[in-house]
């Protein structure tokens, strides 16, 4: 595991666009995991502007989302497919038929679950996860208690999510208490993971991620468990650690000062 400690978010952005585009660069046709929440905007507005500026080419990609909310038509403002249409691939070269996000409104969200786990599989496997981590240690919308070895499925959402998702709709009652999720076993067949957390609200779980057991009750520090994952964290997130993470946990700690 390699963390990287930069000095800002927008730094913790620029380094996981990067980490992406040579993805795209060394392999076209790679298949490339997306996240949605506040965290990885910036990453889709940087990637945007290489494509612009650097002719970095999503036209061969494949796509898949982590998640999405139970109830949400992909219309819906607040849906992950608007998000991620209005935030990267309305902006790019990406090809409609190589993007998969999960279907909220599906008819049979389990039979959904197993074809969208099919999908995957048939596309040779995610090459690099894209990452954020809940302030409850929550990987996509797998919460505390979920399984290390959960496929695809239906969840509901713990309170803490559904509080903190709130900000994005008129009220905590509007938030949906259920989603489709990649499962941590999905996502752990990921190449490689990168993993990006932003300010101190996120530092005790990013402390208890990187130094702490891995346990069901933190579902990020199943991350352990992977033989690529790198780390970016700006200061903030930072902040709660007490080791240097060169004793095995990581490989090394940089900042953009060093």
């Amino acid at each position: 595991m390699l963390t990287e400690i930069v000095e800002d978010y927008d730094a913790m952005s620029i380094r996981a666009a990067t980490l992406v585009a040579q993805q795209i660069n060394e392999k076209p046709d790679a298949v490339i995991g997306f996240a949605t929440g506040s965290t990885p905007v910036g990453v889709y507005h940087h990637l945007i502007r290489m494509h612009r500026d650097e002719g970095l080419d999503f036209s061969k990609l494949t796509c898949f989302n982590l998640d999405e909310y139970i109830g949400l038509t992909p219309q819906h403002t607040q849906s992950y497919h608007h998000f991620m249409w209005q935030n990267l691939f309305l902006h790019v070269n990406v090809d409609p038929r190589s993007v998969f996000i999960p279907m909220g409104m599906a008819n049979d969200p389990e039979k959904f679950c197993d074809w969208y786990e099919q999908q995957i599989q048939a596309s040779g496997g995610v090459d690099l996860q894209l990452l954020g981590i809940g302030g409850n240690g929550h990987l996509a919308f797998n919460e505390p208690g979920a399984s290390l070895g959960s496929r695809t499925r239906v969840t509901a959402l713990t309170q803490d999510t559904i509080d903190a998702n709130a900000r994005f709709f008129e009220s905590s009652q509007e938030v949906p208490a259920t989603a489709i999720t990649m499962g941590i076993g999905t996502i752990l067949e990921s190449k490689c993971l990168v993993l990006m957390a932003s300010g101190e609200k996120k530092a005790q779980a990013i402390k208890a991620t990187l130094e702490g057991p891995v346990m069901v009750m933190m579902p990020a520090s199943a991350i352990q468990l992977h033989a690529n994952v790198h780390v970016i964290i700006d200061k903030g997130a930072a902040s709660a650690l007490e080791y240097d993470h060169h004793d095995g946990i990581a490989e090394s700690i940089r900042t953009d000062a060093s």
